[in-house]
């Protein structure tokens, strides 16, 4: 087994009520399977690794309730697909929503997030260790200038990268042996890392100003508006006079500070309370719907799929079992 696993995800998965599986061969044969104690959740959480290079992680498991995850992450490049999810980080805080691409660099800093109970936690994830993006790479390119740590840090969260999420989907297909597998995880890898590259290439930084005291202060106010407003068709006139700014400058300070744009953030606002609704009350999906802010139960079910990886109804019966 790898370093990476022995000497990190070992103890954290026993720590965070996992057991080995070894006679589980859902995924490829060369990983180690864990499965999660009958008494915390149900699931898998696979795992494969080269020395101190990289791993590889598969989940596909869930709390029985809400779970407080609280870890120093490694220093690492990180990179994941959800393809359900349901729950908040909170160093800083942020929704985690599936069917998006996301990097994350680990410094042995505290992440804290909070998993919501029975929703699966499905997804598929790459972790490069500094041994493989400072040392392997510029062993084996020393003539190229590659900094990968702002690559990945340039993605953060993106829905736009399809060639890597299709990467991330044949990795979790693939069911090879030996060194086949061996060469097959370590290729895949490195096209990970080239096409994060790329992908910075792709979309270089644009001058940006700080904003101002001022400024901040009033889009915190636009904010806190919408997050009381959320599920009403707010015109934008009415935030351009609260922020007393343009509409293009709220626009570009609304995203720069909150990383989204207005819309954006209002329905992240809506899903949230969409999931609370469905989850603790006996509204019927369509008054979830219009309780949250959308007419038509079609086009809510649709944007909760793409938030959540769920069906509002797949969601009910998962959260009240």
């Amino acid at each position: 087994m790898s370093e990476i696993i022995d000497q990190f995800y070992t103890p954290l998965l026993i720590e965070h009520g996992f057991i080995r599986d070894p006679n589980n061969q859902q995924y490829g044969a060369l990983g180690v399977c864990w499965k999660l104690s009958p008494e915390i959740g149900e699931g898998t959480y696979w795992t494969y690794g080269q020395k101190n290079l990289f791993d590889i992680k598969i989940h596909n498991f869930f709390f029985h309730e809400d779970f407080m995850l609280e870890c120093s992450l490694p220093e690492c490049l990180s990179i994941t697909r959800y393809d359900s999810i349901s729950g908040e980080e909170l160093s800083p805080y942020r929704r985690l929503s599936a069917g998006c691409i996301k990097t994350f660099i680990g410094d042995y800093a505290p992440y804290k997030a909070l998993i919501h109970k029975n929703i699966p936690i499905r997804s598929i994830g790459i972790e490069i260790a500094p041994a493989y993006y400072e040392d392997y790479l510029k062993k084996l390119y020393p003539e190229a200038q590659i900094n990968p740590v702002d690559a990945f840090r340039k993605i953060d969260q993106t829905s736009d990268f399809p060639e890597m999420s299709q990467l991330l989907t044949e990795i979790k297909d693939y069911r090879g042996e030996g060194l086949a597998a061996k060469l097959f995880y370590e290729g895949k890898v490195a096209e990970a890392v080239s096409m994060v590259v790329e992908y910075q290439k792709r979309h270089p930084d644009k001058p940006t100003n700080k904003l101002s005291r001022q400024d901040i202060e009033s889009i915190q106010t636009v904010a806190a508006y919408l997050s009381d407003h959320y599920a009403s068709d707010i015109p934008l006139e009415r935030l351009t006079q609260i922020a007393c700014m343009g509409t293009t400058k709220l626009k570009s300070c609304f995203r720069k500070y909150y990383d989204c744009t207005i819309t954006e953030y209002v329905q992240q606002r809506r899903m949230s309370q969409a999931e609370y609704l469905l989850a603790y009350t006996e509204l019927t999906i369509g008054q979830v719907a219009q309780t949250v802010g959308y007419s038509t139960s079609s086009r809510f079910a649709e944007l909760f799929r793409k938030s959540t990886g769920l069906l509002p109804g797949e969601y009910r019966k998962m959260a009240q079992k």
